[in-house]
């Protein structure tokens, strides 16, 4: 082997090798996954089939009715649930505003006991105060009798007469009827004055 040839077939082995260029309509045309198994195919058969067995299967049915029965009973336990849910709370709620119930009824009841106390105490104050009225008439009448002071005017002695014509009606009433007539009067005063005006009649006397 000559020099001449060994450089040739250096040089010829460190030359580049070119790559290899395939041309796009070869890789357009390479079969795909998809289309080498079918699988479109395959699926819309499938789906197909399926349809026809739900048609033709009568179990089908009851698997719906199946399925029916089960959302019932879910749906009746949820409602159970949500019940149950609500009675709690509906419980817990009571337990919080039966304290302010009672609290509010009680303080009803004591105005309402107040308001009939008050009402006694004035009924029992203005018969003490009538009998006191009878009383100061009939001290003042002897007042008058014992200072001869009903002859001194006209004026004094019909104020007299009108001070024991009203002491001898009230005197009449009360020995033939009792306290009963005072408290009818009274009933019939605050009807026509009202509670505030027999009130200050009352504080009045």
């Amino acid at each position: 082997m000559t020099p001449s040839t060994i450089a040739t077939i250096t040089t010829s082995s460190d030359a580049p090798i070119p790559p290899t260029i395939i041309p796009s309509t070869i890789l357009e045309n390479l079969p795909t996954f998809n289309s080498v198994f079918y699988f479109d195919e395959k699926l819309r058969s499938l789906e197909t089939t399926f349809s026809e067995y739900r048609q033709t299967n009568p179990f089908v049915d009851v698997v719906s009715v199946i399925l029916g029965i089960v959302h019932h009973y879910m749906t009746q336990q949820m409602t159970e649930a949500i019940r149950e849910a609500v009675k709690s709370q509906v419980k817990q709620q009571v337990s919080r505003i039966l304290p302010r119930i009672e609290e509010f009824v009680n303080a009803t009841l004591e105005a309402e006991v107040l308001t009939r106390s008050s009402h006694s105490s004035r009924t029992s104050y203005a018969i003490a105060a009538d009998l006191s009225e009878m009383e100061l008439k009939k001290i003042l009448i002897e007042k008058i009798e014992g200072n001869k002071s009903i002859q001194r005017s006209d004026e004094q002695r019909n104020l007299y007469k009108a001070l024991v014509e009203a002491y001898d009606a009230d005197k009449a009433i009360l020995d033939t009827y009792g306290e009963s007539t005072i408290l009818k009067r009274i009933r019939e005063d605050d009807d026509q004055e009202g509670p505030s005006a027999g009130s200050d009649r009352g504080s009045k006397r």
